[in-house]
C-alpha cells in the first residue's frame, strides 16, 4: 500500500468506526437505560419494548439517508457527501447526550429522542455507501475485496469503543449514578471523535473513478429514478443479502444483552466484557473473509458463511439459555465471527453491483434496506418471540434471516472481476 492508498483506507475506516460507535452506544443504551429514563411509569417489559421501538426508528431512516446522500454523492461527489453524513450523525448523537428525560419534560422527551434517533439513521444511511465507494473506487486491481474491508472494520472497532466506554462507566459508577447521568458520557464524547473524522476526510480528494465519469459524462439527474428503472434486481438482491448480517449482529448484541441482564441475571459489566471478547472474533473474521473474497469470489464466501449462520440459529436456545458465561460467550463469539464473515465481502460486492452513475445511491440503498428487513425490528421481534414462544423461536428467526440471504446470493452473478470504471 502506498502512502496515498493508506490514507484512503484509513479515511474509509475512521468515518465508519466513528459513525458506528455513535450508533452502537444507542443500541447498548437501549438494552440498559433508555426505557427507564424516557418511558417511566410502566412495567420493565413494556419499557424494554418501547425502547426497542425507538431503536428501530433509525433503521427506517437509514434508506432515506442513503437516497438523500446517494443523490448528491452521485451528482456532486463522494468527499463532500461523506463530510455531511458524519456531521449529521455527530450532531444527533451529541444532542441525545443532553436530552432531558421524561421526569423533566414529560412526553416531549421520547418524542425528541425519536427525532434524534431518526437523525442518527439519516447520517449512517449516507455514511456506509460513501465509505465503501471511497475504498472500492481507489482499490488496485484484484484487491477490491481487501480495500472494501476497511469500512467493514469500522463496525467492530466502533462496537469495541462503545462497549468499552459503558464497561468503564460500570466500573467507575454505581447503578444509580449510571442511570442518572453516567450513560450520557459516551454520547457527549462523540463530538470529539467527529472532529477527528472531519479532519481526516476534509483532506481527501475525489475518487479517480468518479472524477473520470464526471469529466466524460453528465451526472444522472435523478439517480434514484435511474436505479429503480434499470437496476431494481441488484438492489433487491443486495438488500436481501445483507439481512443475515444485521440479524446476527443485533440478536447477538442488543437482544442478548437485554436478555442476559434482565432474565438471566448476569451483571451488566460481566455481559459487556463477554461482548468485548466476542466482537474480537468479528474483527478477526473481517480480513479473512475479505482475502477469501478476492481469491475465490464474493459468492462462495457468502454462501458458506450464510449457510453456517443458518445452522447457528439452532445453537441459540441451548447456549444462550444455559446461563453459563462460558457457553454464552462461545455462542456470541460464533455469531459475531459469522457476522464478520458475511459482512466483510459486502464492502466490495455492493459497489460492484451498480455502475458509477448510480453506485452511491444503489450501494447505500441496498445496504440500508437490508437493515430494515434484518435489524429494525430484530430486538423487538426477538423480545416478543421469547415471551410467546421461547428462545428456540429467536434461533429460528436467525436461521430464517440467513436462509433469505443465502437464497439472494445464490441468485446473483459473481462480481469479483467486474470493472468499476
Amino acid at each position: 500500500m502506498t502512502p496515498s492508498t493508506k490514507r484512503i483506507a484509513f479515511a474509509s475506516f475512521i468515518g465508519t468506526a466513528i459513525e458506528f460507535y455513535d450508533f452502537y452506544i444507542y443500541s447498548l443504551a437501549v438494552a440498559m437505560v433508555i426505557g427507564p429514563v424516557f418511558f417511566p411509569g410502566s412495567d420493565p417489559a413494556a419499557q424494554a419494548l418501547n425502547a426497542f421501538l425507538t431503536f428501530g426508528i433509525a433503521f427506517l431512516a437509514r434508506p432515506l439517508g442513503a437516497l438523500l446522500f446517494g443523490h448528491f454523492g452521485d451528482r456532486v461527489g463522494r468527499k463532500t457527501t461523506l463530510v455531511a453524513s458524519l456531521l449529521v450523525m455527530g450532531i444527533s448523537t451529541t444532542l441525545i447526550g443532553v436530552l432531558p428525560g421524561h421526569d423533566l419534560i414529560g412526553w416531549a422527551a421520547p418524542a425528541l429522542l425519536c427525532l434524534l434517533r431518526f437523525g442518527q439513521g439519516i447520517g449512517l444511511g449516507g455514511e456506509w455507501g460513501g465509505a465503501a465507494l471511497l475504498a472500492a473506487e481507489y482499490a488496485p486491481k484484484g484487491r477490491r475485496g481487501w480495500f472494501g474491508m476497511f469500512p467493514q472494520l469500522g463496525p467492530p472497532v466502533g462496537f469495541l469503543l462503545a462497549t468499552g466506554s459503558f464497561l468503564l462507566l460500570s466500573q467507575w459508577l454505581d447503578d444509580a449514578q449510571f442511570r442518572a447521568w453516567g450513560w450520557r458520557i459516551p454520547f457527549l464524547a462523540s463530538a470529539a471523535l467527529v472532529i477527528v473524522g472531519l479532519y481526516v476526510r476534509l483532506k481527501l480528494t475525489e475518487t479517480p473513478v468518479f472524477a473520470k465519469a464526471i469529466a466524460t459524462h453528465q451526472p444522472v439527474k435523478l439517480p434514484l429514478a435511474e436505479l429503480f428503472k434499470h437496476h431494481a434486481a441488484p438492489l433487491l438482491l443486495g438488500a436481501l443479502a445483507m439481512v443475515v448480517c444485521y440479524a446476527l449482529f443485533y440478536i447477538s448484541t442488543v437482544f442478548s444483552l437485554s436478555y442476559g441482564v434482565t432474565t438471566l441475571g448476569i451483571p451488566r459489566p460481566q455481559f459487556l466484557s463477554m461482548l468485548c471478547v466476542a466482537v474480537v472474533f468479528m474483527a478477526a473474521a473481517t480480513p479473512l473473509a475479505a482475502i477469501a473474497g478476492d481469491r475465490y469470489g464474493r459468492r462462495p464466501v457468502l454462501l458458506v458463511a450464510g449457510s453456517a449462520a443458518l445452522l447457528s440459529g439452532f445453537l441459540l436456545a441451548p447456549m444462550l439459555g444455559s446461563g453459563s458465561p462460558f457457553q454464552i460467550t462461545a455462542f456470541l463469539s460464533i455469531e459475531l465471527f459469522l457476522m464478520g464473515a458475511t459482512f466483510a465481502p459486502m464492502g466490495a460486492l455492493l459497489p460492484e453491483l451498480f455502475p458509477t452513475a448510480v453506485r452511491y445511491t444503489g450501494a447505500g440503498a441496498a445496504y440500508n434496506l437490508g437493515g430494515i428487513l434484518g435489524a429494525s425490528l430484530a430486538p423487538y421481534l426477538a423480545q416478543q418471540l421469547v415471551l410467546h414462544g421461547g428462545l428456540a423461536w429467536v434461533g429460528g428467526y436467525v436461521s430464517a434471516a440467513a436462509a433469505i440471504s443465502v437464497l439472494a446470493v445464490f441468485l446473483m452473478r459473481e462480481t469479483r472481476d467486474r470493472e468499476l470504471a
